[in-house]
């Protein structure tokens, strides 16, 4: 560490090992696929006041920060451009657990795992369920407002939050809503930190509702001959006022590139729709009857397999489809229900006009599609992939939906949200990171 380097005044205040120069690369980029970014510094602080003493330093010498949690982002959320990471994986106390009030509250650095397999040893559920859960970590999910296949029934992270902790400009720790279920006093400034992707402040740690874990669960899948056949029985579930826990789809694509591993079996050129049912012994066995009922109308098949296997199965989706071309560009965009088949079949189209293969799965009930472009490492096949994407977030506003459904902006959407946003929001988001961020130094060039 230099003299006069950011890292040699951090490691005063912190502790030597608490600061890491020259950043490891591990520390640059996320799952994006965005190229990895560079900083001065790798600041790894165990505390919510460690956090606020490297947020008022970089705050007085007009370093920027970039906050990091698991790494496991798909917008390039966590990609730094100089200044220093503030990685928050050493901050992974529980605070405070109280099983018999049904809340929890835990530091910034918790993986979402752990998270789950302790509130479940007490019989209660944290229900949301993130990609990659046993890298990412609360924080990031609260910066992305993470959500997952079980987000249809239970909502995304957002929902679960009753108050956090978070420090502020120019390095106040601040707490915000607390374990009380109701706060209505002032503005709602928790939810306004929660889907910021750091842009406005560090969150260091949340008080989480709970509720008892369910008593049984079970999938429904479904398979059909089209891509419409598939949305019909998804409307038909919609229609029917099933309460699923999860509604997903794999499209054709999707579903051949992951078949090999699927615990069961898998009728060829099928689009596939999973549905759950979960709750009490009685309620899961009922609404799985319902789901079978719904999604057995116009169906090539249907089963039933272990829940435990099929999302395990469903989980390893993603690294199946990477494998197939060696690398792949992956959007998170979503549409109105009933627009989804377009979506589906907009993503296929738009992947053959720049030469590429082009496959989506996701959650169904949602509306929310991961639109993936593959190609093959070199060449020119990451411009058109990117070129793909944008025909992509294009034509999705333009069907009513939005640039991103649960995976943020980041770097790599940046430049497509004021095709979503009129400029009055526009102006007004700019106008709350001013008066959150004067001198913009959270996380810059992210998210707006």
């Amino acid at each position: 560490m230099s003299e006069g380097s950011p890292a040699r005044h951090l490691a005063a205040l912190i502790g030597d090992d608490n600061v890491v120069s020259p950043s490891p690369r591990e520390y640059l980029g996320d799952a994006s696929g965005a190229p990895c970014g560079r900083a001065d510094a790798v600041a790894l602080p165990g505390s919510a006041e460690q956090v606020a003493a490297v947020v008022g330093w970089c705050y007085a010498h007009g370093v920027p920060m970039v906050p990091r949690g698991g790494g496991t982002g798909f917008a390039g959320g966590t990609v730094a451009e100089g200044g220093v990471v503030v990685a928050l994986e050493r901050m992974v106390r529980v605070r405070a657990f109280d099983p018999l009030l049904w809340r929890i509250w835990v530091e910034a650095g918790l993986r979402t795992a752990e998270l789950r397999r302790i509130v479940r040893e007490s019989g209660l559920f944290f229900p949301p369920d993130p990609g990659a859960a046993e890298q990412s970590q609360i924080g990031g999910n609260l910066a992305t407002n993470a959500g997952g296949p079980h987000a249809f029934k239970y909502g995304v992270t957002g929902r679960w939050v009753t108050g956090l902790e978070a420090v502020i400009a120019p390095g106040e720790i601040v707490r915000l809503g607390g374990p009380s279920r109701k706060d209505v006093a002032g503005y709602d400034l928790k939810s306004l930190l929660i889907g910021a992707e750091g842009t406005l402040g560090i969150i260091t740690a949340a008080w989480l509702r709970l509720i008892p874990a369910p008593e049984a669960a079970h999938p429904v899948v479904g398979f059909y001959a089209s891509v419409e056949a598939g949305c019909d029985a998804i409307a038909t579930v919609y229609g029917s006022g099933i309460e699923a826990a999860a509604l997903e789809y794999l499209d054709e694509g999707a579903l051949a590139i992951a078949a090999a591993a699927y615990p069961g079996s898998v009728p060829a050129a099928a689009f596939m729709v999973i549905a759950e049912a979960d709750g009490t012994a009685g309620e899961a066995s009922r609404i799985r009857d319902e789901l079978c009922q719904a999604l057995s109308g116009g169906a090539v098949a249907v089963d039933t397999p272990d829940p435990g296997s099929l999302w395990r199965w469903r989980d390893g989706v993603s690294f199946a489809v990477a494998a197939r071309k060696g690398a792949k560009l992956a959007e998170d965009v979503a549409v109105p229900v009933d627009r989804l088949a377009d979506a589906v079949h907009l993503t296929v189209e738009i992947g053959r006009r720049h030469g590429l293969d082009a496959v989506s799965w996701g959650h169904a009930g949602d509306g929310n599609l991961h639109s993936n472009f593959l190609f093959e490492p070199g060449g020119d096949g990451r411009a058109r992939a990117d070129a793909a994407a944008r025909e992509l977030l294009l034509a999705v506003v333009e069907l009513g939906g939005t640039i991103s459904g649960e995976h943020g902006v980041g770097v790599l959407k940046r430049p497509y949200l004021d095709m979503q946003l009129a400029p009055p929001l526009m102006d007004a988001m700019r106008a709350v990171k001013r008066a959150l961020d004067p001198d913009g130094l959270f996380n810059p060039g992210k998210a707006i």
